[in-house]
């Protein structure tokens, strides 16, 4: 069975992509971090135990296909392919759906549903070239459901995943979104005051999963829409 050698990873410089690239970081594989931010990035993928292959993008964009494809050639001539994808890029905000300004929406479907759509067409060529590739997006619960702003953007991760998971099926590329629960950040911890988080999700608890994910253990696992909302 093939191991992924090399992993992009977005938004590593982030709670959850931090977890995920420590988690990946051994001997054999090959990670290049990619983040919006430029601070914080480096010396994170620089402190990485020794023998971890590492590389940073930095400064990246990545609602803009030409910044994605960019990111994807650097992968490939630093090691030379693509095995899989880790997008951890995302937001949620609060308010009601329907009476939102028409910006929050647009910000919401770029963050979340655009930035999976450029990744995914980024990757999937050089995937298909070598008839294997994992592709992991983060969506959300809220887009099982309506109700809440975030809803129809979350709702396209997934639909996007599953309608890559069919079309590159004999491609032998699989495709699986992670629909967390409240993942244990500092930055939700900032803006949901006043709220038990003993059921909080961990970050490390969903790197695991997402290792699974790409690992060739999942093969059989595509066009999932996981949720990860339990105990540990």
């Amino acid at each position: 069975m093939r191991e992924a050698k090399c992993v992009i990873v977005t938004g590593a410089a982030g709670k959850l992509g931090r977890a995920v690239v420590g988690k990946l970081a051994k001997p054999g594989v090959r990670l290049l971090c990619v983040d919006r931010k430029v601070e914080g990035l480096e010396p994170f993928v620089s402190a990485l135990p020794s023998g971890a292959e590492a590389l940073t993008f930095a400064g990246a964009d990545l609602r803009d296909p030409v910044t994605a494809m960019i990111m994807v050639e650097a992968a490939v001539d630093c090691f030379g392919g693509v095995d899989a994808l880790v997008n951890t890029v995302g937001g949620l905000t609060t308010g009601r759906a329907a009476v939102d300004p028409s910006d929050k929406w647009d910000a919401l479907i770029a963050l979340n549903a655009r930035v999976a759509l450029v990744t995914s067409s980024a990757v999937l060529p050089v995937m298909q070239a070598s008839r294997y590739g994992r592709i992991v997006h983060i969506a959300a619960t809220p887009g099982l459901n309506a109700g809440a702003p975030q809803a129809a953007s979350k709702t396209a991760v997934i639909r996007l995943t599953e309608s890559i998971a069919a079309e590159h099926r004999a491609d032998r590329i699989t495709a699986n979104c992670i629909l967390p629960g409240t993942i244990d950040t500092p930055q939700n911890r900032a803006t949901t005051l006043d709220v038990k988080t003993t059921a909080w999700v961990s970050a490390d608890s969903i790197a695991r999963l997402i290792a699974f994910l790409i690992s060739p253990e999942a093969a059989v696992v595509t066009g999932g829409a996981i949720p990860a909302t339990g105990m540990e």
